[in-house]
């Protein structure tokens, strides 16, 4: 595990009601890397992504912010401290126009246009695609340009540390490779990412590190290319849960 991670969480319980879902996690992201959660569905990932980020408080334990006991904190003080998460799939608002969308990741500095105008100029340099669509409503686009957006937004507010849910989510194959460039350049950027997957062949492009939960616990730590030796937890990325369709 690394050392004086950014985003730190220590002996995490969550219920829902009378149903515990995570039992005494611990994960660690330092700074500037890039970090796969792994599981099938229930496994409890987008749970942990949920205390992570505030929308959900636990029953036990703590979640560190550079350092800083952020646990008790909103999201949206979260967010102001640099931590944002991204949801997976249609992470947009469809009606907005494309460069609408990407203000309003820079909600606390509407006021400081050129604070603003310099941060979307960013985003384009980034993402240079997105530079011929500014006015089109961002539900018209593909579902990777979608995600360039969502990418983009996150950019311009600052974050310095992203939680990404399935960013793969509903993209085809050949996209990949484009949302896979994004990822390179943000952490390029000095941006530090936990980046929750599914897919083992996702994870191995985008993560150095995983992490693998299986019913709401942590069942391997390491290095993304270890992962393909543990057959059983292969076996589980791929095969595991094919019927369910609940998300934790």
């Amino acid at each position: 595990m690394a050392a004086e991670g950014v985003l730190v969480a220590e002996g995490i319980d969550f219920s829902y009601g009378p149903l515990q879902v995570l039992f005494d996690v611990n994960v660690e992201v330092a700074d500037g890397e890039r970090v796969g959660l792994l599981g099938t569905n229930g496994a409890g990932k987008s749970t942990l992504l949920g205390v992570l980020s505030g929308l959900l408080q636990p029953d036990h334990g703590v979640v560190r912010l550079f350092g800083e006991d952020i646990t008790g904190l909103e999201p949206h003080e979260r967010v102001e401290r640099g931590l944002m998460q991204i949801a997976g799939g249609k992470a947009i608002f469809p009606s907005l126009s494309v460069v609408d969308n990407i203000r309003l990741g820079a909600y606390r500095h509407l006021r400081d246009k050129a604070l603003l105008e310099s941060r979307v100029t960013e985003a384009f340099d980034v993402f240079p695609q997105l530079r011929s669509c500014l006015a089109q409503p961002a539900g018209t686009l593909s579902g990777g340009e979608q995600q360039m957006v969502a990418l983009s937004r996150a950019l311009v507010s600052g974050a310095r540390v992203l939680l990404v849910d399935e960013v793969s989510l509903g993209l085809a194959p050949v996209v990949m490779a484009e949302v896979v460039r994004m990822i390179e350049e943000l952490a390029r950027r000095g941006v530090t990412m936990m980046l929750v997957e599914q897919s083992l062949n996702v994870s191995l492009s985008l993560a150095e590190r995983a992490y693998f939960m299986e019913r709401g616990t942590i069942r391997f730590e390491g290095p993304t290319a270890d992962l393909v030796g543990h057959s059983e937890l292969v076996r589980a990325v791929f095969f595991g849960n094919r019927n369910g369709n609940g998300k934790q």
